[in-house]
Formats: C-alpha cells, structure tokens, sequence
C-alpha cells in the first residue's frame, strides 16, 4: 500500500505525428509536450504526491504507426493515459488500440460524428475507455450558415465534397451538414463525391453554373481548393464565398509548400470555422496561461504562426491532469477513464463537459467563424462570427472574395 505522501510514478503517453504527412499539422502537440514536460513534473491526488513522466511515441502519420505507438506506450512505458490528435484514420487507430488494450484515451481534432462513425460506423456509439472532445457538423453547418447570411438571407450553395468518409458524413441525413444547412432556407447543390487528390472539376462546375451557385462550401485540400479555384476562373463560377473546413482552418502556407496553391488561394478569402485562437477569452486550467501568450510563446519557440490546434494541443493536457488529479488512484486505468467519464472542467480553449456530450464519450467545443485575409506575414484569421461562441470576441466582418 501507498503511504500517504510517498511518491508514485504515473506515465502521460503521448501519440504524435512527428514524421509524415501530418507532421506539421502535428507540431502543436509536439510544443505542447516540450513546454508541459517542463511543468507538469508532480500531480496531487487526495493527499499523494506523484511523479509524472511524459512518453511520447510517433504515429508515423499512419495507422499502423499509431497501433504500434500505443502497444508501445501501454506494454512498455505502462502507461496511464493516452493522448493523441490529428489524422482521420491515424486518431480512430490510436483510440481503438486504447479501447482493446484497456487504456484511457483522450482525443480531439475532429467532428465526434466522424470519431463515432471511423471506428465502428455509428456516431452515437459508446465506448468504455476512450473520450474524445470537438465539435459536430451540426456545429460546422451553422457557423457556415451565420457567414453565408452575412451576405444574404438565402443563397443556392454549391457542395465540393470527397467520396471518403468526410464526404459521407457531411452528406449524412441525420448527422451530417446537409440537413442543418437545409433547414436555414439555403440550396444545396451537391455534384457527387470527388476520389483526393482530385484531377478535375469541370462536371462540378457545370452543375453550379446551372443551378446558379453563388457560395462554394467544402472540405478540401488547400491543393484540391486551389485546382477547382483555376478551373472557375476561365469557365465560371467563380463564388463570392467560400466556406471550408478541415484543411484550410490551417493557413494554406502551412498545409502545401507550392506557391502556385498559395497565389489561387490568397485572394480567396477562404471562411472556416473557428475553434481556438489568440482572442479567445479562456486560460489554462494547469498554469493561467492566456490564448494570446499560448500564440506568443509559439511563435517565439518555433518562429511559426500559431495553428489552431495549439490551443486542443495544451488543452488535451489539461484534461489528462484533470482526470489524474480526482481518479480515486491515478495509477489504475480503470480509475482514471471513470473520471474521465464525469469531467468538468475549464481549459484554454473553454469549459469542457463529458457529462452533458451527445454520447458520454464526447465533449463538444463552441465554433466560431473566421474569414482568410493576406497580412504582411501571410494569411491570418479574421474573426467574422460568434453566434455559437459569444464569449470570442469579433475582428471584422465578412467580405465577398475579390
């Protein structure tokens, strides 16, 4: 039995996209374990004193990687908790190799109804040892609306959507964007799914020309996007807005190293959701630090600008010292999941609420709206809508693209 103060070990394992496709998109999560290993070296539970040890493992930016990570960090490191982010088949691996070895896991970074439907096909399925928290393409779809409303009460809206699973969802009748979009008064024009990378768009283009599309909405690549853009502008239409989600709530220069991608998209204006950023109100819940020093501190170690993920990053952290610090012993997993199971709790990207989700997995994330305009160090993130998330302060308004 543990005394009373003594020091017991416990293992934050952390699965990371450090090599691969996803690596810059997993550089977040790279800062956030190299500032926290720094500061969080000792937990408090009931009295007891532990030490903590971050282990992190390379997901190689694919699935089989992840598997192999978490084995890794359960048999090796033994792991207490496991963390991870990033990747629409890599996340759904590391979360199903957790929830088969009996090891809490913690993920986000996207819609629960994709977290739901990769790993067993039904959104609002349960599981016993992996939580995750986003937000839904419920959310998705009404913050795209907020913005398209922004330039007209009504508009017939042109879908350029993949044949994977995200163009699945979005198109889902009971969970997707399509319905929430629908329900606003808006058309939706939708020409099918494309395989990515795609090649063409003209069939695409033409069902918009005859369906009269003004806005664009999408989940594309930032090269995909900029392929259908060269396309409009020689045989039309070129939207007034475009609205898209997944890769471009990245900047594009972050996303693609080619110039040509850069140049279609940097007159764009491309709108995305917002789900973190330096005018966000919140502060860590492990040591007060703000959004705007979080960018700061960034761009200052890294000399990048900051991505939205930063803000999951640290808050996947502090959910993790959440659950460690009122589990009735921090060193027995199934402990440590039943209080994942009731956290509440405030981070720096806001109050996180596992026991009001839409599943008991699941804790959403309020979206804002922000628009892509050109600043003197590239794309920065314009702040144009906060109906689903009045707490975030508004930078400017929405502006038809040039």
């Amino acid at each position: 039995m543990t005394m009373a103060g003594a020091a017991t070990r416990v293992c934050v394992g952390v699965v990371a996209p450090q090599t691969g496709r996803l690596a810059p998109l997993g550089e977040p999560l790279s800062f956030a374990v190299r500032t926290l290993a720094r500061r969080l070296t000792r937990l408090h539970n009931s009295g007891r004193t532990y030490d903590v040890r971050i282990a992190v493992r390379d997901s190689r930016s694919h699935p089989e990687g992840a598997r192999l990570a978490v084995h890794e960090l359960a048999d090796d490191e033994g792991a207490n908790i496991v963390l991870t982010m990033a990747g629409t088949q890599v996340l759904p691996a590391a979360a199903d190799t957790c929830e088969q070895l009996g090891v809490p896991c913690v993920s986000t970074t996207f819609p629960w109804q994709a977290y739901g439907c990769a790993r067993g096909g039904d959104p609002l399925r349960s599981f016993r040892w992996t939580y995750h928290f986003a937000w839904g393409l419920d959310d998705i779809a009404t913050v795209f609306a907020d913005m398209w409303e922004q330039l007209g009460p009504r508009h017939t809206v042109g879908c350029l959507w993949n044949d994977g699973l995200q163009g699945r969802l979005l198109r889902h009748e009971r969970f997707g964007f399509t319905p929430v979009a629908a329900a606003r008064g808006h058309t939706l024009v939708d020409p099918g799914g494309y395989p990515e990378p795609a090649t063409g768009f003209d069939s695409h283009l033409a069902r918009l020309r005859d369906h009269g599309a003004d806005i664009l909405t999408s989940a594309a690549t930032a090269a995909d996007l900029a392929l259908f853009l060269r396309q409009a502008r020689t045989t039309g239409p070129v939207p007034r807005l475009i609205t898209c989600s997944r890769w471009l709530t990245y900047p594009p220069t972050h996303t693609t190293r080619s110039p040509d991608v850069h140049r279609e998209l940097a007159g764009a204006s491309v709108a995305t959701m917002v789900y973190w950023s330096p005018e966000h109100p919140y502060r860590s819940s492990l040591d007060g630090t703000g959004c705007a020093e979080l960018a700061r501190a960034y761009r200052e170690e890294t000399g990048q600008l900051w991505l939205q993920p930063l803000g999951l990053a640290h808050a996947l952290f502090e959910v993790a010292h959440h659950a460690l610090a009122t589990a009735l012993d921090p060193t027995d997993r199934a402990a440590v999941a039943q209080a994942l199971a009731k956290t509440r709790t405030d981070t720096v990207v806001g109050p996180l609420d596992w026991t009001q989700g839409p599943t008991p997995n699941i804790a959403l994330v309020p979206l804002a709206g922000g628009q892509w305009r050109q600043g003197p160090d590239g794309p920065r993130l314009t702040l144009v809508s906060n109906t689903r998330a009045p707490a975030v302060p508004l930078t400017g308004d929405v502006v038809a693209a040039r």
